[in-house]
C-alpha cells in the first residue's frame, strides 16, 4: 500500500515536470507574437528548460541521499512553482529564457526524485513496471498538458499556462507535507560524489542503457522542437488542432507503457527493449520517406512519428532499470546520473533541431533516423554485455 502512495506521488512529480515541456507548445507564435521575437528564437525555451533540468540533476541526487527524498524534492518543487509564475511577467525573449532555465533547474530535481522514489521501492523487473507507470505519466504530461495547454491559451492566453503550472506545484507540496517516505539506508559518505558518478558512467553495462534511452528521448525532443512550425506553419494549423494531436501520441506512449508493464516480467527485458527500438526505427523510417515522398500529408507525418513514440515507450524504462541495476554503487546516484545524461543529451538535441527548425520535414525526419539508429547500436551493445556477465558469473 505504501508503496503505491509513493508510486501515485511519484507519476505526480514526473508530471510536472514533463508538463512544462509540452505545455506550452501551442503557444509558441502567441508567446512569439507578445514578445516580438522569432518563433525560431521562442523555439529555443524548450532546449533552455532541458538544459535547466540537467545541470543540477546530480547535484540534486546527492541532496537526495544527504538530506533525504522529500526534503530536496520540496524545494525543487518550490523553485518549479515559482519560476513558472514568473514566466508570464517576463517582458523580452531574454527574460523568458532565463526563468524557464530557472524552472528546468527546479523541474530537474523533481524529476530525479521522482525516479528515486520509484527506485527506492521496486527492483529488478517490478523497477521496469514501476518506471513505465512514470511513462505513462510521461506520456500524460507530453501529449494530454499539450492539449489542456492549447485549451488555456485560447480560452485565457498563454500565461495561464505556466500560472497553472505553478498552482501545480503548489498542491503537491501541500500534499507531501502530510506523506512521510520510508528512509532507504544511505550509501557511502566517505568516497566523492563526483568519484562515485565517474565510477558509474565508466561501466558499460549503465553506459549502453543508459545511452539507449537518451537517444529514443531524443526522438520526441527533436520532433516537439520542430513540429509546431512545421503544422502550424507549413500546414496551417491552428493551436487547437496542434493540441488535439496530443491525444494519438498520448495513446501511442500509454500502448507501450501498457506493454512493458504488462509484459516484461515474461518475455524478459532485452528482448523488449530490442522490439521497442525496432518499433522506433520503422516509425522514423517512415516519417523520412513521407517528408521526401508524400510531403503533403500531414497525417503521414505525425502517425509514423506515432509509431516511434510507441516503440520509445516500450524501451525506455526498461533502459533505466537496466541501467540501474547494473551501477556499482547503489543509492540515488544511478538515477541522478542517468537523468542527467538523458537531459544532457536532449538539451543538445534540441538545440541541434531548433536550428533545423523550418517548415520542410525532411531535416527532422533524418536526425530522428539517426537517433534511433543510435538507440539500436546502443541496444545491441546491452546484450553483448549481458552476455559478457552472464559468463563471468558461471565462471
Amino acid at each position: 500500500m505504501k508503496s503505491n502512495i509513493t508510486l501515485a506521488l511519484a507519476c505526480s512529480a514526473a508530471f510536472l515536470a514533463q508538463a512544462g515541456i509540452s505545455s506550452y507548445l501551442p503557444a509558441v507564435p502567441a508567446i512569439a507574437q507578445t514578445l516580438a521575437a522569432a518563433e525560431d528564437y521562442v523555439a529555443l525555451a524548450l532546449a533552455v528548460y532541458l538544459v535547466g533540468m540537467a545541470l543540477p540533476m546530480l547535484l540534486w541526487g546527492s541532496l537526495g541521499e544527504r538530506f533525504g527524498r522529500k526534503p530536496v524534492l520540496l524545494a525543487a518543487l518550490a523553485v518549479y512553482a515559482l519560476a513558472s509564475a514568473a514566466i508570464p511577467s517576463a517582458f523580452n525573449t531574454e527574460s523568458f529564457l532565463a526563468l524557464r532555465l530557472l524552472q528546468g533547474l527546479g523541474a530537474g530535481g523533481v524529476s530525479v526524485m521522482a525516479r528515486v522514489l520509484v527506485r527506492d521501492s521496486f527492483s529488478g523487473a517490478l523497477l521496469a513496471k514501476g518506471l513505465s507507470w512514470l511513462g505513462m505519466t510521461f506520456v500524460v504530461a507530453l501529449g494530454i498538458a499539450q492539449f489542456v495547454g492549447s485549451l488555456l491559451q485560447v480560452a485565457f492566453g498563454w500565461k495561464s499556462i505556466f500560472y497553472t503550472l505553478a498552482i501545480g506545484a503548489i498542491s503537491l507540496m501541500a500534499v507531501l507535507q502530510r506523506v512521510v517516505f520510508s528512509t532507504p539506508a544511505k550509501a557511502s559518505s566517505s568516497a566523492c560524489a563526483w568519484r562515485i558518478y565517474t565510477a558509474i558512467v565508466r561501466h558499460p553495462p549503465f553506459l549502453h542503457a543508459a545511452l539507449a534511452g537518451g537517444l529514443g528521448y531524443g526522438v520526441i525532443i527533436a520532433f516537439n522542437t520542430c513540429a509546431p512550425l512545421i503544422l502550424q506553419g507549413h500546414f496551417q494549423w491552428s493551436a487547437a488542432e496542434y493540441g488535439w494531436l496530443g491525444w494519438p501520441i498520448s495513446g501511442a506512449y500509454l500502448a507501450g507503457a501498457l506493454m512493458v508493464n504488462r509484459f516484461v516480467a515474461h518475455t524478459g527485458r532485452l528482448t523488449m527493449m530490442s522490439a521497442g527500438v525496432a518499433f522506433m526505427l520503422l516509425g522514423t523510417a517512415i516519417l523520412l520517406l513521407s517528408s521526401v515522398f508524400a510531403s503533403g500529408l500531414a497525417v503521414l507525418l505525425w502517425l509514423p512519428y506515432c509509431l516511434a513514440v510507441l516503440g520509445q515507450s516500450m524501451s525506455y524504462p526498461i533502459s533505466l532499470s537496466l541501467a540501474n541495476d547494473e551501477s556499482p554503487v547503489s543509492g540515488s546516484y544511478a538515477m541522478a546520473l542517468s537523468g542527467f545524461m538523458h537531459q544532457m543529451m536532449a538539451a543538445m538535441i534540441g538545440a541541434v533541431a531548433s536550428l533545423l527548425v523550418s517548415q520542410q520535414a525532411w531535416p527532422l525526419a533524418l536526425m530522428c533516423v539517426a537517433l534511433a539508429g543510435g538507440a539500436f547500436v546502443c541496444v545491441v551493445r546491452c546484450r553483448s554485455d549481458q552476455n559478457a556477465l552472464r559468463k563471468i558469473s558461471s565462471i
